[in-house]
């Protein structure tokens, strides 16, 4: 980032020996500034979904621990229906408590379901903002690199020096401003 604030700031400087060059300045700033803001809300929106992701896989963790709970509380209420024993009516009162609260662990579960549904739905949009944010920041840098090399073609009024020599300079930083950009 500091190496495009230092450019930014060479062409300023050359900006001023040259009033043409201030539209291309102008808009590099502009550009700068965007590419700035937008990596910041694709990392916000990345972060986002991380944290989303997360909150979802916790769910399906709460649904699965409710899943195993009824499994084991339907085998108990399946083994108490054949234990020998001499009291019945204890024996039923267990199966049946068994039996409630797998038939409550059940209820729950739908609602855990649809809850890690949603949830995933939340990540997978917070997913599709945090890559239209990315795309929009590989747009603007491209737009940014895409000025810098106008910047560099345009003639430069120095004193003293002719259009060959310049032009070899120009055509030498817009390819090093290509390099550090992939």
């Amino acid at each position: 980032m500091s190496e495009e604030l230092s450019e930014l700031q060479e062409h300023a400087e050359h900006a001023k020996h040259d009033p043409t060059l201030a539209p291309i300045s102008v808009t590099m700033a502009v550009l700068a500034v965007l590419v700035a803001v937008v990596t910041l809300l694709g990392h916000r929106a990345h972060t986002e979904e991380v944290v989303l992701q997360a909150k979802s896989s916790d769910q399906w963790a709460f649904y699965q621990a409710k899943n195993i709970r009824r499994h084991t509380d339907e085998l108990f209420t399946d083994l108490t229906s054949v234990e020998a024993t001499t009291d019945q009516a204890a024996l039923a009162r267990l199966r049946e408590k068994y039996s409630g609260e797998a038939t409550r662990y059940k209820d729950e579960q739908n609602g855990i379901e649809e809850k890690a549904h949603d949830m995933e739905a939340e990540v997978a949009h917070e997913r599709n903002r945090a890559d239209r944010f990315d795309l929009a920041e590989v747009f603007l840098e491209v737009g940014l690199v895409i000025t810098s090399i106008k910047n560099l073609l345009v003639p430069w009024h120095v004193p003293g020096s002719d259009w060959d020599t310049n032009s070899e300079h120009r055509i030498y930083r817009a390819l090093s401003a290509l390099r550090r950009v992939s």
